[in-house]
């Protein structure tokens, strides 16, 4: 029956500010507002395909959520780091090799990059790489998991 993940929903401090985040910095389309229940709707892709909620709390019901958006290989390995930063976000990896390039999941295999929005929500830009995972292999820089490919 389960085809895919159609919505998911985040709770934020300051829904306008949230707006501003999700709308004017990541570019997504708000197809839905609603004053009274302090809540905001955006289409993630295109519309109807994927919906992400945004609900205003008081900071202490806020807990930090993790979601990823899916992007095309060319876009995480080559545009996202540039653009977080023009954004003014800081793009992260686990690497711990002193850089914020993206890297590489093995197990899966995808790459992605990190970074947070303004309640510190764990976002995410990812691809699913082509190929067979390789597990054993960890978290590694892209370079390395082209290398064993070879």
């Amino acid at each position: 029956m389960i085809k895919g993940l159609f919505e998911t929903h985040l709770y934020v401090e300051d829904l306008e500010r949230s707006i501003d985040f999700y709308k004017n910095v990541l570019g997504l389309e708000q197809c839905y507002y609603e004053e009274g229940r302090r809540a905001s709707f955006f289409w993630i892709g295109k519309p109807k395909e994927f919906m992400l909620g945004l609900w205003e709390k008081p900071k202490n019901e806020i807990d930090i959520r993790h979601f990823a958006f899916r992007c095309d290989l060319d876009d995480v390995l080559n545009k996202s780091v540039d653009y977080l930063k023009s954004k003014n976000l800081q793009p992260y990896n686990f690497l711990n090799d002193g850089t914020e390039k993206p890297m590489v999941f093995s197990w899966m295999p995808a790459v992605a990059v990190y970074f947070h929005d303004p309640d510190g929500h764990i976002l995410e830009f990812i691809s699913i790489l082509e190929g067979n995972a390789k597990p054993e292999l960890g978290v590694i820089s892209y370079e390395e998991w082209q290398a064993c490919l070879r």
